[in-house]
């Protein structure tokens, strides 16, 4: 394994070459100043597998780094290190994230060596390949044809009632079965829908196949709340509550099985239509939850103008809630807010045993996350459903 430290302090670099040496990390190449770091990810022979870079520098500081870093497209791990104060090294971990860089951990200085090793040990058997590809982009003429060909489908994640440990509903996962890329995530032509006028088709869509889905799983004796994410960008037609309450009466569906999840990906253009079209879709009986509270647009005001009767808190807040005091805040805050004016609550992005553990105690309402189950097919929900009420955690 390749590895490329960055840190200004002479002594700290020595001692921490010496200390990975001495773990049994042969290859480490260090670097004083940044500008020279960079120089050197130009060799293809030394590229490196993982990064361990100060954020207090004097050239170019840390975060602009991870800037070059993003731009040069480094796949190789990332370890921040520094001795600014607890808030200052999770922004920077965050904004490594929103760069889409793997960060492995941030730590710090004087970094303790164990931990190190551990986060480098963790990572050594995953170390990407050197013919790593990255994943492909799409433009409006070909999300068109998809939405034309049919070619989206949906998934669906299970939410669960923290307290008793049941199914409460799901929530509706969109993706695009691509005739040569495979299976293709929303993170990958949600953005392209919504820039190019795209994104009234292809939510409208994901809404009639959740509809058809939800009558047969009906059918079969399987009533629950299906959640449906929708963009603010969907709520600029005044006709959107009547064909949303016509086509679920054309689907024998109640309008009170379907839950709209709001997501404010980009600013709010007219408060004034949102307002008067989210407040007839309740009026109508269908349910509003916003959607990844605490990140992006989401604000108070939005709690306080929008007719909301659930809020989900982001996953960044929930995944380790337990162990860090700072996200701990934010989660009890959130909540707090969100039972005052009567809202239920669910945390989205439980990852272990831990985070469900952590639920139980706060008696948060719902949940749902990968330590419950990943997104899947409808053809699989029933099995699920019935294995997991056998084997509860």
């Amino acid at each position: 394994m390749n590895i490329l430290l960055i840190d200004d302090e002479p002594f700290s670099l020595k001692l921490l070459q010496r200390q990975l040496r001495n773990a049994g990390f042969d290859r480490v190449f260090g670097f004083e100043y940044a500008r020279e770091a960079l120089a050197a990810l130009q060799a293809e022979d030394a590229r490196p597998d993982v990064i361990i870079c100060d954020l207090q520098m004097p050239d170019l500081d840390g975060i602009e780094m991870l800037r070059h870093l993003a731009q040069a497209q480094f796949a190789g791990g990332l370890v921040l290190i520094s001795g600014e104060d607890e808030r200052v090294l999770q922004t920077a971990q965050r904004l490594a994230h929103a760069h889409q860089l793997h960060v492995l951990g941030a730590l710090h200085k004087p970094v303790e060596p164990r931990r190190l090793t551990r986060l480098l040990e963790q990572h050594s058997s995953r170390v990407p390949s050197r013919n790593h590809n990255p994943r492909p982009s799409y433009d409006a003429g070909q999300v068109k044809r998809a939405l034309q060909q049919n070619e989206l489908i949906n998934f669906y994640q299970p939410k669960v009632d923290v307290g008793r440990g049941t199914v409460s509903g799901v929530e509706t996962l969109v993706r695009w079965l691509h005739p040569t890329d495979g299976l293709v995530g929303p993170d990958q032509f949600i953005a392209t829908a919504e820039e190019n006028g795209l994104i009234d088709a292809l939510t409208k869509t994901v809404l009639q196949q959740a509809l058809t889905q939800m009558k047969s799983w009906r059918e079969t004796g399987m009533n629950f709340q299906v959640a449906v994410n929708i963009s603010m960008d969907n709520l600029v037609n005044l006709e959107f509550p009547d064909w949303l309450a016509d086509s679920a009466r054309d689907a024998g569906v109640q309008a009170s099985s379907l839950l709209l999840e709001v997501t404010e990906s980009r600013l709010m253009r007219n408060r004034l239509l949102v307002l008067d079209i989210l407040t007839r879709l309740r009026l109508k009986g269908i349910s509003l939850s916003i959607d990844d509270f605490g990140t992006g647009f989401s604000s108070l005001a939005q709690l306080r103008d929008l007719p909301f009767d659930e809020l989900k808190i982001d996953q960044s807040f929930v995944h380790g809630a337990w162990r860090d005091p700072s996200l701990r805040t934010f989660f009890d805050g959130s909540c707090n807010i969100g039972r005052q004016i009567g809202l239920k609550i669910v945390a989205e992005g439980v990852e272990d045993q831990s985070d469900w553990q952590f639920l139980r105690e706060v008696d948060c309402d719902l949940a749902q996350g990968y330590f419950i189950a990943r997104p899947m097919p409808a053809e699989q929900l029933p099995d699920w459903i019935s294995d997991w009420s056998r084997h509860p955690n």
